[in-house]
């Protein structure tokens, strides 16, 4: 090779779906995952490592809901987090992973086939549970954010009260979404939880949501459990537009009727 010549740039396996419906087909993830071996929603863990060193210690038992080809277990694992079982409903991603992390010798994760709205798991087994941008996929085909349709929000409440339900006392579940505050506030303050809901934002052209519910710790006036922030603008970097998960942020008919 000419050292003046550049080397091919990696051909990138991920390729965004011809419809976002296609997110809530199983048979779309299980074909995907056969060819991906690694892909990040929603940033990576050095983008919360600091959120989550608040919030998850060494010795938790932690559950993660959608593993997908997220490489979140690994760095959890790295840190010291060792009590890691992570699910997705692809059995060809649990696979794949199961060989990953045994290559790295990182024989203590758990990884399980497993569907998040209806968890196969006992009552209060875990301290922690996470998603990153799993809760997100739930509402790709919810229509209007402001009146989702009802099976987004039936699918959406199915998978918190198995968390709630799985989570120990005082458990802790952490929710790192794409989704805003006005529009995930009616679903985790429904009457039959228990948790305190609050977040951080992270992120440098776009702001993404690190949301912390504590079981146990709802005041009485749940509506002040969120701390309230302005909406971010839509103010994206060039890395930011390149990634998938820019689907998730973008409303077609809003963006349409904007433009009229």
């Amino acid at each position: 090779m000419d050292k003046t010549e550049k080397p091919p740039e990696a051909k990138r396996t991920t390729a965004g779906p011809p419809s976002v419906s296609a997110y809530l087909d199983p048979n779309y993830w299980n074909e995907r995952f056969s060819s991906e071996d690694h892909y990040e929603w929603l940033k990576d863990y050095s983008h919360f490592r600091h959120l989550i060193h608040q919030h998850i210690k060494p010795d938790s038992s932690v559950l993660e809901l959608g593993c997908g080809s997220s490489q979140l277990c690994d760095e959890l694992y790295k840190e010291g987090i060792t009590k890691l079982t992570c699910i997705d409903l692809s059995l060809v991603a649990v696979e794949k992973m199961q060989k990953r992390l045994f290559s790295k010798g990182y024989k203590d994760i758990k990884v399980l086939q497993g569907d998040m709205l209806n968890l196969s798991f006992a009552d209060e087994s875990f301290d922690v549970v996470i998603e990153k941008g799993t809760m997100d996929v739930l509402f790709v085909d919810s229509g209007d954010p402001w009146d989702p349709s009802l099976d987004a929000v039936n699918r959406a409440m199915a998978m918190l009260r198995g968390v709630h339900r799985v989570l120990k006392p005082h458990g802790i579940f952490i929710s790192i979404a794409f989704g805003q505050p006005h529009f995930r506030r009616p679903l985790f303050n429904a009457p039959e939880f228990t948790w305190s809901v609050d977040y951080i934002t992270f992120g440098d052209g776009f702001h993404y949501f690190f949301y912390i519910l504590r079981k146990g710790c709802k005041s009485l006036d749940a509506e002040v459990d969120v701390k309230k922030v302005e909406t971010p603008s839509l103010c994206l970097f060039q890395d930011e537009l390149d990634n998938e998960d820019y689907l998730f942020r973008t409303n077609i008919g809003e963006i349409d009727d904007d433009e009229r």
